[in-house]
């Protein structure tokens, strides 16, 4: 079970923002208090321990109303040997590092840098396969339906199911990274741990095929104002995009050691081979940026401080942001935590109801939140 409240405060952003085409957006302002997310899980195996099954409902009340508010899903899969295993269902693309079954193991509560929320996959029905190649080296790959497939009905996506994703990380040091390779290190490596990975993710993409931009947990392929591409006339030329190819590497590395940690990862992005109605400026999208994250724990297993940066650099702005925070552990065991940050954006080219950045953003945001998993 995963769980939190969260108070959110965003209502030092400005209040509007123009795009790189002048036209002016409203930024929506929140104050409130939610019961933000209720994660179930059921995992095990049947008839047999290679036989492995994962079911999940997930629920996040900033987005009621919205296509995906709740999901129910899951995947199975047979485990032929540590080398491989193979599965099918709905995934997440490991198109980044926080989209590689990290969750929740993050600095964060729940949310990424507004770099690695630009540049990422989600969710999406597929079939995949990993394993672990020797110790310490790993890799999964996998072939789903789109980038992002919550909220979007079978009828919706294309018939060429041509979406590929794969990971590659190496622990050379010590042969493992903390539960689920995640960040930071409450753990306390008394020995260096260090970690390596590579990932890239290809997709043809078509508009009817889109999830809702206020789907949670939904990505979408905007460019660096803000502007979703598949959005009407997104250039202000008289133009629409039908269809692109996205194509994204992502490389990270980091290490922990006695309770300090530094995590890096680099993003570029491509987007290309356009069918359009009407003309558009451009043949070709290239965007690149990177993500930085440090921490320490300041009392061991009860207290954590942590910066955050990541900048973006596009053809249309070099949107930042800065985070700074504590995860308090009051029962001195990471299942239960409050986390209280301050977030600097500028220039924010995503956002959506279930994340505290908001599309366009620029300004401080404050979150505190009080964390349940186990």
């Amino acid at each position: 079970m995963y769980t939190y409240a969260r108070y959110l405060n965003n209502s030092g952003l400005d209040e509007t923002y123009t795009d790189s085409f002048g036209r002016p957006h409203t930024v929506e302002s929140r104050n409130d208090v939610q019961f933000q997310k209720l994660t179930l899980n059921f995992k095990g195996w049947l008839f047999d321990p290679k036989f492995r099954y994962l079911f999940y409902t997930w629920t996040s009340n900033t987005s009621q109303g919205d296509p995906a508010q709740v999901v129910v899903a899951g995947n199975l899969g047979y485990q032929f040997d540590p080398a491989f295993n193979l599965y099918a269902g709905i995934g997440a693309l490991p198109s980044t590092r926080s989209t590689n079954y990290t969750f929740p193991n993050w600095l964060k509560n729940d949310h990424r840098t507004i770099a690695d929320e630009f540049f990422r996959g989600s969710y999406t029905s597929g079939i995949w396969a990993s394993g672990e190649l020797t110790k310490g080296l790993k890799y999964r790959a996998m072939l789903g339906n789109n980038l992002s497939q919550l909220g979007v009905n079978a009828n919706q996506l294309d018939d060429e199911f041509n979406t590929v994703s794969t990971a590659l990380w190496w622990m050379p040091t010590t042969g493992e990274y903390g539960p689920g390779e995640g960040l930071g290190d409450y753990e306390y490596h008394e020995e260096l741990a260090t970690l390596l990975g590579l990932h890239f993710t290809r997709s043809r993409e078509d508009a009817q095929g889109q999830a809702d931009d206020e789907g949670f947990e939904n990505s979408q392929i905007r460019l660096s104002d803000g502007t979703l591409i598949f959005s009407g006339d997104p250039f202000g030329s008289g133009g629409d995009i039908r269809k692109a190819t996205y194509q994204m590497a992502a490389a990270n590395a980091g290490f922990k050691y006695r309770g300090w940690s530094v995590e890096a990862e680099y993003y570029r992005r491509w987007v290309d081979d356009f069918v359009t109605t009407g003309p558009i400026p451009v043949r070709e999208l290239d965007d690149e940026g990177y993500q930085l994250q440090a921490s320490a724990m300041l009392i061991p297993e009860a207290l954590q401080a942590y910066v955050g940066y990541s900048k973006i650099y596009g053809e249309y702005g070099d949107p930042y942001d800065v985070s700074v925070g504590v995860n308090w552990f009051p029962f001195l065991r990471r299942e239960v935590r409050m986390n209280i940050q301050g977030l600097y954006l500028k220039d924010s080219p995503v956002g959506y109801s279930s994340v505290p950045f908001a599309v366009g953003g620029n300004g401080w945001v404050m979150t505190t939140d009080f964390i349940v998993a186990f």
